[in-house]
């Protein structure tokens, strides 16, 4: 199997194929393009329960470790309470570097208003560079729901802010050096800069407010793999304009510099939602100083198409995201 997510393949195969629904209190399980888990409390509210591990990276492992799982709860329409952490050190690891990762995730956590509850750590020899999992848990309102699989053809669908933000900013910080034998500084500070943009919980909070039907934020796999899943979820097709898809200037040189497609590039802190009002949303979220576009909209049947012009390309199950390219 190829490094990252495991594909859709073999997730059904493997994995989704052995999981029996057991139990009246789960009320949303695991399925492809579903981050999240629900468990009812009562009769009013439920539990959101999301855990994502950071393996591709190692500059912002903390911060990034929290605002990923965030996210996840933020998507199923939730608010975050606190995160149980899991934190695997290598062999020969200083204790300065534990607790600059504990520092960016006590100041991310402080930003959202969140608890760490507890966890483990380990130093071990079975990594050889930091791994953190990170397990959120939200509540809501058990009217508030909201699922990835929400969607009916007819529906259009929104993207925030930048297709490929979070690689671009991993890319940044990690080949700095060798990208300034092309780029100014400036450029690039640009570029790590996205970082600051990596959590969605103003858009989350809009997008619960308009009444959307389904949210689904963008990891690996980029917005092509994002689209697929969404699509997958409620086994619908769409069709999106490959014009109407957000994307920076840094991250299009980027990945042209090192041969990536910035559409497969991993893309925290994109969210795409559903909605039958999104010129409404978009505006919305345009008035509260985050960058939205109208991109598509949901179809009958299974095909999941781009269309650049006259071109269209068929989306398939998202494959190794492009982030694992660099070396």
């Amino acid at each position: 199997m190829d490094i990252g997510k495991v594909s859709e393949s073999v997730l059904k195969r493997s994995i989704l194929k052995q999981i029996k629904h057991r139990r009246k209190e789960v009320l949303v399980g695991p399925g492809v393009g579903e981050d999240c888990s629900v468990v009812e409390l009562g009769e009013e509210e439920v539990f959101v329960i999301s855990t994502d591990p950071i393996t591709g990276a190692t500059k912002d492992i903390g911060t990034l470790a929290v605002h990923i799982t965030a996210n996840d709860i933020f998507s199923n329409g939730a608010e975050i309470i606190g995160i149980m952490l899991t934190i695997l050190m290598p062999e020969g690891s200083r204790e300065s570097e534990l607790k600059e990762i504990m520092r960016e995730i006590a100041a991310v956590c402080e930003s959202l208003d969140i608890e760490i509850m507890g966890g483990h750590t380990e130093i071990t020899a079975a990594v050889n560079q930091p791994v953190i999992n990170v397990t959120g848990v939200g509540k809501m309102p058990k009217e508030n729901m909201i699922k990835t699989a929400g969607v009916i053809p007819g529906q259009e669908i929104v993207m925030t802010k930048w297709a490929g933000l979070e690689g671009t900013a991993i890319i940044a910080k990690r080949k700095e050096t060798e990208l300034l034998s092309k780029y100014t500084g400036d450029f690039i500070a640009g570029a790590k800069n996205f970082m600051e943009y990596i959590s969605v919980a103003a858009e989350a909070g809009i997008a619960r407010k308009k009444g959307v039907t389904s949210m689904h934020d963008v990891t690996e796999g980029g917005i092509f793999g994002a689209l697929w899943e969404l699509g997958e979820a409620s086994g619908v097709g769409l069709e999106v304009d490959l014009k109407k898809i957000l994307i920076k200037q840094e991250t299009i040189e980027i990945c042209e510099f090192y041969d990536l497609n910035p559409y497969q590039l991993i893309s925290s802190g994109v969210m795409l939602m559903v909605t039958d009002r999104a010129n409404e949303l978009v505006d919305e979220l345009k008035k509260n100083a985050i960058p939205a576009a109208l991109i598509g909209r949901i179809t009958a049947g299974n095909d999941r198409v781009v269309v650049n012009n006259e071109e269209k390309r068929f989306l398939s199950p998202p494959k190794s995201d492009e982030l694992y390219k660099i070396e």
